[in-house]
């Protein structure tokens, strides 16, 4: 069991349980098709196909964008996602703001983390609920996260994820996370930062919070 403090590389380990506080806000980023879904879904049980927010039998509260947005497509029905994706992304970050302000317990939350003023944001709310920040920073190349948008069914603009990944690579630069041996021991603006591969992901069997 591993309990992160500060910045912790976990690419190519083994890993068996993450554990955290029980106030924790545990941010789960990565590129469009990294994982992010997948994990909340291994680790809480928040199904694909949820329109609202999953508790889980931990007590997590698990706000996931893509159950955002199977709730909103009931009222758009054929309008083309591209049209209302921004009221998506509205709605989430009401949502995560809300629950940070108005409930008790851990939350889990999906957010790709490459946009500095989502970061800041989420950093806000949590500070100002009295909570602390942990990010789980799911690292994956590319063309992985490209074949990832395939099996869902959901592509991203090419030019958006090239700029998506571009972001992303300089978060990891700046983390040290692209030069072996020199990676910070310094988590960014969070109380712990989890970088890890989706292998490595593979070997954790849960993730648990203390009891609150």
């Amino acid at each position: 069991m591993i309990t992160p403090v500060d910045l912790v590389d976990l690419r190519a380990a083994e890993v068996d349980e993450l554990h955290y506080p029980s106030a924790t806000v545990l941010v789960f980023a990565g590129v469009p098709g990294a994982g992010k879904s997948t994990a909340l879904h291994r680790f809480f049980g928040a199904g694909p196909d949820a329109d609202h927010p999953v508790r889980s039998a931990a007590g997590a509260l698990v706000l996931d964008s893509n159950h955002t947005r199977n709730r909103l497509r009931h009222r758009f029905g054929r309008t083309p996602y591209a049209l209302w994706r921004p009221l998506v992304h509205l709605a989430h970050y009401r949502a995560i703001r809300d629950t940070l302000r108005e409930t008790q317990g851990p939350v889990a939350i999906h957010d790709c983390a490459t946009f500095a003023w989502s970061r800041a944001l989420i950093t806000r709310w949590t500070r100002a609920g009295g909570r602390d920040l942990h990010l789980v920073l799911i690292d994956v190349p590319a063309t992985q996260a490209r074949v990832g948008q395939v099996t869902r069914g959901r592509l991203v603009n090419g030019v958006a994820f090239t700029a998506h990944v571009r972001r992303w690579e300089r978060m990891m630069r700046a983390l040290g996370a692209r030069e072996p041996g020199h990676a910070s021991t310094t988590a960014p603006a969070s109380a712990s930062a989890v970088i890890i591969d989706r292998p490595t992901l593979r070997t954790v069997s849960r993730i648990t919070f203390d009891a609150h």
